[in-house]
């Protein structure tokens, strides 16, 4: 069975291995727990049984107009059984009222994205891949 909950205190970093797959310079569960804890909201998604953290969703946001959710994961092998999609359920909620709610994704995800209500958009960004892991 999988939690959700809305704040990681309590998270250790042990529970927050197997994330960043693929990433050429990934965060360290440490900076990964830092990161949750600074982001304005959190969701997280919790394996019941051993208390590991399968999935997150994090979103920044100035609490007026708008927010950006840069990250959502879900372990590799938690994929495909809902998570992402109940987590982006709850972070939308956080967000329900605002003006604009943004993120960036993979071109192959918009159909899973706009099933929340997000429609396509140009984006600009900047990516220095010497400071991805948060060091």
């Amino acid at each position: 069975m999988i939690d959700y909950v809305d704040s990681p205190h309590g998270i250790t970093a042990e529970r927050l291995a197997g994330f960043f797959v693929g990433w050429p310079n990934p965060p360290t569960p440490e900076t990964h727990l830092r990161l949750l804890h600074e982001s304005d909201h959190v969701v997280l998604a919790i394996d019941s049984e051993n208390g590991h953290v399968v999935g997150f969703v994090t979103a920044i946001s100035d609490g007026v107009l708008s927010a950006y959710i840069p990250l959502l994961e879900v372990l590799p092998e938690c994929q495909k059984r809902g998570i992402g999609g109940e987590l982006m359920r709850k972070m939308m909620a956080k967000l329900d009222g605002l003006y604009m709610i943004d993120l960036v994704r993979a071109e192959n995800l918009g159909p899973f994205y706009e099933r929340f209500g997000l429609i396509p958009a140009d984006a600009m960004v900047i990516r220095n891949f010497a400071r991805q892991s948060g060091q």
